[in-house]
């Protein structure tokens, strides 16, 4: 089958690669028919990972099932569903909590707990960039969707960026009425607002210099933040009369950046400790790393990343991290979606083939404008 393929730093190609099999009795091939490029896979595309060459890339997936095990009862031949990007055995002390994006049997890895598709650290599963994806404990990992093609650019929000963007807020601990700071207005920031939104947040400002993503976060309701035409702070504290945000989100990561391209890891998290008020809280999305060898400073570079804490403390702030547990929330997501509550789809920009991946990384890694969101469609 045809499927992405990481070769290097800024260079992937689309080949040839062995079917997915069945493996394991509980195991479910699915065939692809939406994968999309998250801003996580940067990551790896810019070389700021250890990922493996030859990784068949994508963890946000979707498709149609085409051959389950024999141990699988749940889910049929011919189902469509959702692939959470989480891989999780289901029956760990860490699932049975309901932290799926913690597993503690699925990846082999040394010192990391949960498991995921194609991605550095998260065990030694391909990714869905490709025509069909092995899904291991396949009554466990999948979200049976309705039949038909309806909803599909929304529905495949609902493996990762949907999720992970709802979690920001419930690690923020927000409340109907609240008014929220959202840090970056790439997909998963973007969702973020989105979630908040529709949980009652009063207002939600979403920071980001990137026109583009600020125009969408205009489109759905949110307030632009352009943090390249001031502080960023200063201008939602403006807002606030001084009060600061009620809570905030964290949806940048270890590549935080300011207006000028040089990196500062711990930007956006001083930024959230000055801007959310005291005893309010804060829900770190964004990806962080324990090594990246190509981080600005020492610290950085062995995952030390020295942010206000004494502020932090002083506030009686209280901070909430980690991968989202998609399961946890892709139920309720899904139906948001079905009752025209959520429309996850309204950041999608671009809808290509998988022949067209390559290009499509570069562009959005580039951040060129207009490219936000891009969906590959392997059976066009």
């Amino acid at each position: 089958m045809r499927a992405v393929v990481y070769n290097g730093p800024r260079d992937v190609t689309v080949t040839e690669v062995p079917d997915p099999r069945i493996q394991e009795p509980t195991d479910v091939i699915v065939r692809i028919t939406t994968t999309n490029i998250c801003g996580s896979d940067l990551h790896m595309y810019e070389g700021r990972t250890n990922v493996e060459h030859g990784t068949v890339l994508g963890h946000e997936n979707m498709g149609v099932v085409a051959e389950v095990g024999p141990a699988v009862t749940r889910v049929r031949v011919g189902d469509r569903v959702s692939v959470p990007f989480n891989i999780a055995c289901g029956t760990c002390r860490n699932c049975l909590h309901g932290w799926t994006s913690f597993c503690l049997r699925t990846n082999p890895t040394p010192g990391v707990d949960g498991a995921a598709y194609g991605y550095a650290n998260m065990g030694p599963y391909p990714g869905g960039q490709a025509e069909a994806l092995r899904v291991p404990f396949g009554d466990v990992n999948l979200l049976e969707l309705p039949e038909g093609t309806d909803h599909e650019n929304d529905f495949t929000m609902l493996s990762d960026i949907f999720p992970t963007g709802w979690h920001g807020t419930e690690l923020a601990g927000m409340a109907p009425g609240d008014d929220v700071a959202v840090f970056g207005a790439g997909p998963v920031g973007l969702m973020a607002a989105h979630s908040a939104l529709i949980r009652g947040a009063s207002r939600v400002f979403v920071v980001d210099k990137e026109p583009d993503r600020l125009a969408l976060a205009d489109k759905i309701g949110a307030l632009p933040v352009d943090f390249s035409a001031g502080d960023p702070v200063e201008q939602i504290m403006d807002a606030t009369l001084g009060r600061g945000t009620d809570c905030g989100v964290e949806a940048v990561g270890y590549q935080a950046h300011d207006p000028s391209g040089d990196e500062h890891p711990e930007l956006v998290l001083d930024n959230l400790v000055q801007v959310v008020r005291s005893t309010g809280g804060i829900g770190v999305v964004g990806v962080y790393v324990p090594q990246d060898p190509g981080a600005a400073t020492e610290g950085a570079k062995e995952g030390r990343v020295a942010f206000d804490y004494g502020t932090f403390f002083s506030k009686g702030q209280h901070m909430g991290t980690g991968q989202a547990p998609v399961m946890r929330y892709n139920r309720q997501l899904r139906d948001l979606i079905v009752a025209g509550r959520a429309h996850p789809s309204f950041l999608v920009s671009h809808e290509l083939r998988l022949d067209d991946a390559a290009d499509a990384y570069a562009h959005f890694d580039a951040r060129e404008d207009g490219w936000t969101k891009v969906l590959l469609h392997p059976a066009s």
